[in-house]
């Protein structure tokens, strides 16, 4: 199943506080478990601005529907193709 990168812009994410961004987790895998899964969050990095998340789906629509049914936004998706780390290296 492809692997998908999405940036989603929010304003202040970093300065989120820990029950927000449990609350903000907790609306995520409600809508996953009601998607069934086809779709699945892996994880999630937060920066000042942005919140990017590195997600398993069959599609880009697939990712849409998902950020439409929780309102966070998708600004952009973008399929991995391949993955390296430092033992790419060796």
């Amino acid at each position: 199943m492809p692997k998908y990168l999405i940036e989603r812009e929010i304003p202040g994410a970093g300065n989120l506080t820990s029950e927000q961004l449990q609350a903000i987790s907790q609306k995520s895998c409600g809508i996953l478990s009601k998607m069934g899964p086809k779709i699945q969050w892996l994880q999630s990095y937060v920066t000042d601005d942005k919140v990017y998340c590195v997600y398993i789906a069959p599609d880009e629509a697939t990712i849409r529907e998902h950020a439409e049914q929780g309102g966070f936004p998708a600004n952009h998706i973008a399929k991995i193709k391949t993955m390296i780390d430092p033992t790419t290296a060796e």
